[in-house]
C-alpha cells in the first residue's frame, strides 16, 4: 500500500510527521492492504473551529482501491494528531463498507463489483 503525505506550510513536522502518518495508515488499514492501493493524506490549517473559535487542523484522506471509485473523508480538530486519527477511523469504516457492497451475504463477489468483459 502506497501512502503519500501532503502538508501545507503551516503544518510542522516534515519527514517525521510523514513517517508517523505512513505507519499509522499501514497499521490501521493492514487488514485491507490487498484491497487498498494508495492512500493520500492532506494536512492543512483551517481558519477557525466552530467550537473553540481558535485555529484548527484539517485532515483529508483519499484512498484508491482496486476497481472501485476513490473514497475521501475529512476531519477537523485542534491538533493534527486528533484530526488525522478521526479521519483515519472514518476512512477505515468507509473502505470496509465499500468492500461489503462488493461482496454478497455469502462472501462471494457481487455483480455490482464486476466489470463487464464484453
Amino acid at each position: 500500500m502506497q501512502v503519500q503525505v501532503h502538508a501545507d506550510d503551516s503544518i510542522q513536522g516534515g519527514d517525521s510527521l510523514a513517517q508517523w502518518a505512513q505507519e499509522e495508515v499501514n497499521a490501521k488499514l493492514s487488514r485491507l492492504k490487498e484491497y487498498v492501493v494508495r492512500v493520500e493524506v492532506f494536512l492543512s490549517e483551517v481558519d477557525a473551529l466552530k467550537s473553540t473559535g481558535g485555529p484548527g487542523k484539517k485532515c483529508v484522506l483519499e484512498t484508491r482501491a482496486n476497481g472501485r471509485p476513490p473514497i475521501a473523508v475529512n476531519a477537523e480538530a485542534e491538533k493534527v494528531k486528533d484530526a488525522f486519527s478521526a479521519a483515519l477511523e472514518k476512512l477505515r469504516r468507509a473502505v470496509e463498507t465499500d468492500l461489503d457492497k462488493v461482496k454478497d451475504k455469502n462472501g462471494r463477489e457481487s455483480v455490482r463489483g464486476v466489470e463487464d468483459t464484453v
